[in-house]
């Protein structure tokens, strides 16, 4: 939730970019791998940025986020040049009364042909938020950090508990900044019904999660760069569980104990541990 006086789009729109700059440098979306998005739940008017209007059919009905403005990436499109030029790599759009057709505003610079190819995800994923929380923004992520992706290709990883209490254990920051965990969605075909209802179920229970053999999704109800902290959080204790794997595990972390002592100084609320 965003109190006001809101941030304007101009504002958002840059942490877009450097939300996508960063996800570049930790090699998380290689090419044009990777989509964003944010809703924005007060008035705002995209026309100078984007003048350009469409109508176009939701891939998903959203009637908690009708009359409300998203911004998100477009199709094919590289995240890291969002920072470059982000009229041509973003679209807003705006949700009709009926939740299931919106008019969508690009530049004329536009650099893709429709907006991510996981929208329905996206737009299921803000629509239960909204209706659950009522939250005035929401910022999700989908990347491709090759730790994280790596891991969910080994059985064992695909065990939430397994993962959460082997990933959690590499800092002591970890189970502060995610202390809901790490979920985890088994493998779907992108874009696909299966992943969107899977995605939907977890982000209930956690604010990153990890898709079998794809990827990650990551949300915030404050920033979109929080969303990709998250993703960088998540990334780097996955490279500690890799480097383990690589030297034979001689190490062994923090040990519960230790995490729990960290939970009860910090007021951390987990059930991880």
């Amino acid at each position: 939730m965003i109190d006001s006086p809101f941030p304007d789009i101009s504002e958002i729109i840059s942490f877009f970019g450097e939300a996508g700059q960063r996800l570049s440098e930790i090699d998380a979306i290689e090419g044009s791998a990777g989509n964003m998005s944010v809703f924005l739940g007060w008035q705002i008017d995209p026309r100078r940025q984007f003048p350009v209007e469409e109508i176009i059919q939701l891939p998903y009905d959203a009637p908690a986020l009708i009359n409300s403005t998203l911004l998100v990436s477009g199709s094919g499109r590289r995240l890291r040049e969002i920072i470059i030029d982000p009229a041509a790599n973003l679209g807003a759009l705006r949700i009709h009364a009926d939740g299931k057709f919106g008019s969508l505003y690009t530049s004329p610079r536009r650099l893709f042909t429709r907006l991510t190819s996981e929208l329905n995800s996206h737009l299921a994923v803000h629509n239960d938020q909204v209706s659950i929380t009522k939250t005035n923004f929401h910022a999700i992520i989908h990347a491709q950090p090759p730790y994280l992706t790596f891991l969910s290709h080994i059985p064992r990883y695909r065990d939430e508990k397994y993962l959460n209490t082997h990933l959690l254990r590499w800092q002591p920051e970890l189970i502060v900044n995610l202390p809901e965990g790490v979920g985890i969605v088994p493998f779907a075909v992108p874009s696909s019904q299966d992943l969107m209802t899977e995605t939907l179920s977890s982000l209930c229970e956690h604010r990153i999660i990890i898709w079998s053999k794809h990827g990650v999704v990551a949300r915030s109800d404050m920033s979109i760069k929080k969303a990709a902290d998250r993703i960088e959080y998540a990334e780097t204790a996955a490279r500690y569980e890799y480097m383990n794997l690589v030297c034979g595990e001689p190490a062994d972390g923090l040990s519960a104990n230790e995490v729990l002592s960290i939970c009860k100084a910090f007021d951390i609320q987990q059930k991880i541990f």
